[in-house]
């Protein structure tokens, strides 16, 4: 709202009304002469050229104009004006201390100060006489605008009177104007007998007019009666508007739309017709509607609204707060364990616990609400540990009486021989023990020159809580009890679950994740022992590496057994094993646990062969004495280094050899062509495996605790982070005897590419298809003529060929591992021959 000394902006037909409103006064200046000529006595009988209801319109608005500036300081609610008083009252307040203390200072004579006192006192007292009688003038005049409110409505009583008289007046127009022009003559005379009077002193009264003669479009109308006398009253009392009192019309016309009543503008006759056209341009300039203003909301309104808005957020906070709550209800529970999850830090389904109950120094592997996720974890704290592990997170009971499909006893049952009924499984690699190629997504987007290819790298780069987040959100998210059960129904009855050292102990200057996999290992064996899977602990990186790859935590040189630390990194991972051994040693585990894993992948041609088997002995007699069941088998790896090697080592406590087969890893097997990878996955590796069954020639028990049915080496990653592939001559890793520069696939020239091994399985051709499922159940035929094997591995980010669960949707493997349709025995391998290009 404009303040009172600031120009007020206008629409232009306002500014119209103001003009035409100023210019009328001399027209009332004339027509207020000629009614007091008249007197008294000729305006009781007396024709005017204005209908009653045009003069009351221009009554009205000449009162509105000349009201119109006090109006606008009406505008100003009465909080504006009671803010102005009060900031008038301190500024004048402020201005006298000011004064005062400044004369002070000059030390004027108090005489002097009591009169400039008295002086400020009059004229505040005068500002407040000034305040009060424009309040008074603003209460006459809202007065005056109820009366005219009042007089508004007794000139619609009267114009309707008007209206219908004229209507009458027409109709005898119309009918005198059908009859004879001798009856016409004759009923004119008549008329003007009657009217003569009438006549006369309209025409008296047009002789003071300037010149509109006769004729100037308007009937007369003859006045008279009580209701007229009180009209003529009142209308000697305004000013009427010059702009309308030039035009005449009637407010009743102009409600109408311009004059479409019956007979006409508010009394014009057919005979002024013709002026009608200017008429009407003038109408339309004089007679718009002013915009009305919006009416300003009451106080009690504002608060209506204002507190209807606030109680409708207060509602929508309890809604929200209801849902979360009772979300984390949902969750979690001391006994059950957690439901939800989160991402560093931030977990749900605490709602079963209190802040409180965790204490204040409590490292994070034992503070669920610094978890990533709670699901299915025991969130009841409690710092009890097992061989120096800690137990929270397992709930204080199990159930082994699951079975993984119809072909498996449940765990409660002896699994029986394994010769007979050898293990059909699936790896869960690159999830505690981070493997590049498996989630490319992890070592991707950094520059080259930062040389991260290993979890080691990684961790180094991102920082304690960044490594921390990173990782833990990958534990949460890229296994999940889901997995399991999929792995059940793919008819799969073993697990191998690889992790690492750091989930136990962390050394100087290790930059890993401390424990947190621990929590997630522990989870994953319920898991697999909720859906009836038996378990192969495999522990897949040792205190300073055991061969210098990126899949045991750090690629480069061999610090296990071998350099300055070698001999401390050896009884390091004695200790793991004494701790590890301890806490599965109890009776949970009794039942899930098959297998036991010593060491993943001893790289035996940089390692003593005869140290090796020394340590293994020694890690065995540890593990049994601290208690671990005789029915789990521990495994030991052959490193590479030959099944024949193991001929006569003793197995006193129960050991199994562990033997990989991957024929692309060998320059010398991937050259073969499709149909001899098959020939050779039946009858070399079935020659193999049988050869380290027998303890003539070889070991004794053996598994194949991983394999794929990927025939190239063309998976981003696969030989380390930018390391090239065989397949395509691109192998470069610095080492003459190891690089392979020139193209390895059996065309052995340019044509070679990874581009269908790497693409989307919709688009392998079917002899391919064909190609992928019979080269994988070829190795399942081979395999399983020893104790069994588990696939390399159950998912990837884009790697299809080395994913059990993608190659399962691609139908490259079997929906049923153990209902197979190419058998090694009875099946005959089809020549591809050019359906199947061998570049590819």
């Amino acid at each position: 709202m404009p303040a009172y000394d600031e120009p007020v902006h206008r629409p232009r037909d306002a500014e119209s009304r103001r003009h035409h409103g100023r210019s009328g006064s001399t027209n009332n200046n004339r027509h207020h002469r000629r009614r007091t000529r008249s007197g008294s006595h000729h305006r009781g009988t007396a024709t005017h050229p204005l209908s009653t209801d045009a003069l009351a319109q221009l009554n009205g608005a000449a009162v509105a104009a000349a009201a119109e500036p006090y109006l606008r300081r009406e505008e100003r609610s009465p909080q504006d004006r009671s803010r102005e008083e009060r900031e008038d009252r301190r500024r004048e307040r402020h201005e006298r201390h000011e004064r005062h203390e400044r004369e002070e200072r000059e030390g004027r004579p108090r005489h002097e100060r009591h009169e400039r006192h008295t002086s400020r006192t009059r004229s505040e007292e005068r500002r407040r006489r000034r305040r009060k009688e424009d309040e008074q003038q603003r209460r006459d005049r809202e007065r005056y605008r109820t009366e005219e409110e009042d007089d508004n409505d007794e000139n619609e009583e009267i114009e309707v009177v008007v209206v219908e008289e004229e209507r009458r007046r027409h109709g005898r127009r119309e009918r005198e104007a059908r009859l004879p022009k001798d009856r016409r003559r004759q009923y004119s005379a008549i008329r003007r007998k009657d009217y003569g009077a009438v006549d006369e002193a309209h025409n008296s009264d047009d002789d003071d007019d300037d010149g509109d003669g006769d004729d100037d479009g308007y009937t007369r109308v003859a006045a008279g009666g009580r209701g007229d006398r009180r009209h003529r009253r009142r209308r000697d009392r305004r000013i009427p508007s010059g702009a309308v009192l030039e035009e005449g019309r009637s407010c009743g016309a102009r409600r109408h739309g311009g004059g479409h009543l019956r007979g006409g503008f508010g009394g014009l006759t057919s005979d002024s017709s013709s002026g009608g056209a200017a008429r009407e341009k003038a109408e339309q300039l004089y007679y718009k509607q002013r915009p009305q203003p919006k009416p300003k909301w009451s106080k009690k309104k504002r608060l209506l609204v204002f507190g209807g808005i606030g109680a409708a957020v207060v509602i929508l906070i309890i809604i929200v707060a209801a849902v979360v709550v009772s979300k984390k209800k949902g969750g979690g529970g001391g006994g059950g364990g957690g439901g939800g999850s989160g991402s560093g830090g931030g977990a749900t389904g605490l709602g079963s616990i209190s802040p409180d109950s965790i204490p204040a120094d409590a490292p994070s592997w034992l503070n669920p609400f610094k978890w990533a996720s709670t699901t299915d974890f025991n969130l009841t704290y409690t710092n009890e540990t097992v061989g120096g592990l800690p137990v929270m997170g397992l709930n204080t009971s199990w159930d082994d009486s699951a079975a993984a499909n119809a072909h498996t006893p449940p765990l409660s049952q002896p699994w029986g021989s394994y010769g007979t009924a050898p293990a059909r499984g699936v790896n869960l690699g690159g999830w505690l023990s981070l493997e590049p190629f498996i989630t490319p997504s992890l070592f991707s987007g950094y520059d080259a020159g930062l040389g991260i290819v290993d979890e080691w790298t990684l961790c180094a780069h991102l920082g304690p809580d960044t490594c921390a987040r990173t990782l833990e959100q990958h534990y949460a998210t890229f296994v999940t009890e889901a997995t399991f059960a999929e792995i059940a129904a793919a008819g799969l009855d073993h697990v191998r679950i690889p992790y690492s050292y750091w989930a136990v102990a962390v050394y100087d200057g290790d930059p890993y994740l401390f424990r947190t996999s621990w929590r997630y290992l522990l989870r994953g064996i319920e898991w697999a022992r909720r859906h009836g899977l038996r378990v192969n602990l495999d522990l897949h990186g040792l205190p300073g590496s055991q061969n210098g790859w990126n899949h045991s935590g750090r690629e480069g040189a061999i610090g296990w057994m071998n350099g300055t630390d070698g001999d401390q990194n050896v009884q390091r991972s004695l200790d793991v094993h004494d701790q590890l051994s301890q806490f599965f040693a109890q009776p949970r585990y009794a039942h899930v646990l098959s297998h036991y894993g010593l060491a993943n992948e001893p790289r035996m041609t940089f390692l003593s062969v005869p140290g090796v088997m020394a340590w293994t002995q020694t890690a065995a007699a540890l593990v049994r004495r601290n208690g671990l069941a005789n029915d789990t088998l521990i495994v030991f790896g052959d490193g590479f280094a030959g099944l024949g090697r193991w001929q006569g080592q003793p197995n006193t406590h129960n050991l199994v050899l562990d033997v990989h087969q991957y024929e692309i890893f060998n320059n010398e097997q991937l050259v073969y062509t499709h149909a001899h990878k098959i020939e050779y996955a039946c009858s070399g590796w079935t020659q193999q495996t049988q050869q380290s069954m027998d303890t003539a020639t070889g070991y004794g028990p053996t598994i194949v605790a991983e394999w794929s049915q990927a025939d190239t080496d063309c998976a981003a990653y696969l030989g380390n982070v930018n390391n090239g592939n065989r397949w395509t001559g691109t192998y470069d890793v610095g080492n003459a005897s190891l690089d392979a520069l020139t193209p390895m696939c059996p065309l052995a020239n340019a044509t070679c590419t990874c581009g269908p091994a790497n693409a989307s399985p919709s688009t392998y051709t079917a002899p391919y298809k064909e190609f992928l499922l019979m080269f994988a159940e070829a190795q399942m035929h081979s395999f399983e003529k020893g104790w069994g094997w588990w696939y390399w591995t159950w998912d990837t980010e884009n790697a299809t060929q080395w994913s059990y669960k993608k190659g399962l949707a691609a139908g490259i493997l079997p929906a049923d591992a153990s209902k197979r349709t190419f058998q090694c025995d009875t099946s005959t391998i089809p020549a591809f021959g050019e359906l199947l290009p061998e570049y590819f």
